[in-house]
């Protein structure tokens, strides 16, 4: 029978354990995973400060050259129902308020709008002019046909504002305050990241596309002023001025179209 020395047998006895020790440290190791990253597959938006978000926003929309806005907007002129598609030199789509519905339809410079006969009707009315010389109502005839709003009435401006790419993007991406970085979100599906004017959206907050460029996908104006959704940016869509046959020469000032 072979005796084994006493410091023999301690470090027969240790070897076990080590491997023991190891082997747990290992399956340990590898059971622990390291939290998801949540900027992997991104474009690495959300990994900037809060202004440079909100700068690299502004710049993709200043660049795009077409996109959809629909949503609503609060103002002292009223509440707006807006679903326009708008590019550089026109736009098509409609407006909703408490009291009317209509159509816009801008192509460069000319600006066509379309309603109903309820529309057409109001406006006669409260001019004391509902029907014309024939006696045939004015509005049925006006009813689903466009209207050429002349550039010297008192409207155009006002409904030409709903069809300016430029000038709604301006007006809707300005935060107030300071801005800050919120959470992470999704709109329509895609991947967002939240910056806000002040830490409770006081000043606006905008979502901006974690996926490609990244875009401003939605706008929460601050105060409960409105909530726009942006989309179908840079997707190109068909301007015409509508024929002959469909227009008609309202003959008379434009009805105003606050709420």
């Amino acid at each position: 029978m072979t005796f084994l020395a006493p410091a023999s047998r301690a470090r027969r006895a240790a070897l076990p354990v080590a491997l023991c020790a190891g082997l747990t440290a290992v399956l340990t190791a590898c059971g622990e995973e390291p939290p998801p990253d949540p900027d992997a597959g991104t474009n690495g938006v959300g990994k900037l400060s809060a202004t440079a978000i909100e700068s690299k926003a502004r710049a993709a929309a200043g660049g795009a050259q077409a996109v959809r806005l629909s949503g609503t907007l609060v103002s002292k002129g009223g509440t707006y129902e807006l679903n326009m598609r708008l590019n550089r030199t026109g736009a098509a789509g409609s407006v909703v308020t408490k009291t009317s519905t209509f159509e816009l339809l801008r192509v460069g410079d000319a600006l066509y709008l379309k309603a109903d006969a309820d529309f057409w009707a109001s406006a006669t009315s409260a001019e004391g002019e509902a029907r014309d010389d024939s006696g045939t109502g004015a509005a049925d005839k006006l009813d689903d046909k466009y209207v050429k709003v002349p550039e010297d009435d008192p409207s155009y401006k006002q409904l030409r504002g709903f069809t300016e790419m430029n000038v709604l993007l301006n007006g809707l991406l300005e935060l107030h305050g300071d801005v800050v970085k919120g959470d992470r979100s999704k709109i329509g599906g895609i991947r967002t990241i939240k910056v806000a004017g002040g830490p409770k959206g006081e000043g606006g907050t905008l979502d901006v596309s974690l996926e490609g460029t990244p875009y401003p996908l939605q706008f929460a104006r601050g105060g409960g002023a409105g909530v726009v959704v942006l989309s179908d940016w840079n997707k190109t869509f068909p301007l015409t001025p509508p024929s002959k046959d469909e227009t008609l020469d309202y003959g008379r000032q434009l009805p105003r179209t606050s709420d």
